[in-house]
């Protein structure tokens, strides 16, 4: 789940390396290598930095969640899970042994549960994200359950961004799609935990997160938002969405992520209405959970304040 601090400068080395090299083959036969991404230098870490993320623990924070579903506030916890990872570019996974080939990404698994009504929602979004701050994640995943079915959806950052999505509507089903390279909001809050500064602002197109697109049902694309930046808070707002996500975080490292609000119209027909989805802080661990798995350890959830 992370990288030893003997291998950190290895991966941090190759922070900027590209995929292998393939040929090419043009209609003289003659061969050209592809096109290789241009991107910015790596963002050095700084000193804090290294202590805090690569000490073999995961951060794991715990809310209490308010959130908006079909016209209501239902009561609920998210948890915020970040960790730093080895990353294989090519195969967008997870690298199980060092080497020069790898990635070091700040991972984000964010968690919410609530019921509505007699049924419960379970909802995750997975973010891989560099380390160096100088390109879009790696890999987004998302995935939502509820007792109506599932729907699961993936971005892979290659040439472009491909997307698979599957759900059981009628209407989006099986979906393989790609997406010119854009601001992704899944991405900004682990850019936030990188750097808050590096944060854009002003009149962006950005990609809302896949949780909302998914639950929302709206397409899957990049909408016109303004972007605003002060000392703890990030503000986006999506005009043509009718909606904002202020996220406050403290305005020092490790800028950890104090709550959260996001404001749409929940509901439809007369039941719609514009109502705020809340976060508020509860706990915040250092653990390498991964290892925590048998009955003795349920006390780490306790300290969370997690049912």
């Amino acid at each position: 789940m992370k990288l030893t601090s003997s291998l950190f400068y290895i991966f941090i080395l190759f922070l900027g390396s590209c995929d292998d090299h393939k040929s090419m083959q043009k209609a003289d036969h003659a061969t050209a290598e592809p096109q290789v991404e241009q991107l910015p230098k790596p963002e050095p870490l700084s000193e804090a930095f290294k202590a805090y993320w690569y000490q073999g623990e995961a951060e794991i924070t715990s809310y209490k969640l308010e959130q908006a579903r079909y016209g209501e506030i239902r009561k609920g916890n998210a948890v915020l899970v970040f960790v730093t990872e080895p990353f294989l570019k090519s195969e967008q996974v997870k690298a199980d042994q060092a080497s020069s080939k790898n990635m070091s990404v700040l991972k984000l698994n964010a968690t919410k549960n609530f019921n509505t009504g007699i049924y419960p929602y379970s909802i995750m979004q997975s973010v891989f994200y560099p380390v160096a701050n100088n390109q879009h994640a790696l890999k987004i995943a998302c995935s939502v359950q509820e007792w109506c079915g599932q729907v699961y959806t993936q971005l892979n950052n290659r040439t472009d961004f491909e997307v698979r999505s599957h759900s059981y509507f009628e209407g989006e089903a099986d979906e393989e799609f790609s997406l010119n390279k854009g601001i992704l909001e899944n991405q900004l809050w682990t850019q936030l935990r990188i750097n808050p500064k590096s944060l854009p602002t002003g009149n962006v197109d950005i990609i809302p997160a896949f949780e909302f697109l998914r639950l929302r049902h709206i397409p899957f694309k990049a909408y016109s938002a303004s972007a605003e930046l002060t000392q703890n808070q990030y503000k986006l707002t999506y005009p043509e969405l009718n909606r904002t996500l202020q996220i406050t975080f403290n305005p020092q490292f490790p800028f950890d992520i104090v709550s959260w609000e996001e404001t749409f119209i929940s509901g439809q027909g007369e039941k719609a209405k514009e109502l705020t989805t809340k976060a508020t802080r509860i706990e915040t661990i250092k653990s390498d959970y991964w290892n925590k798995n048998t009955n003795a350890d349920s006390g780490l959830r306790e300290s969370l304040r997690l049912p």
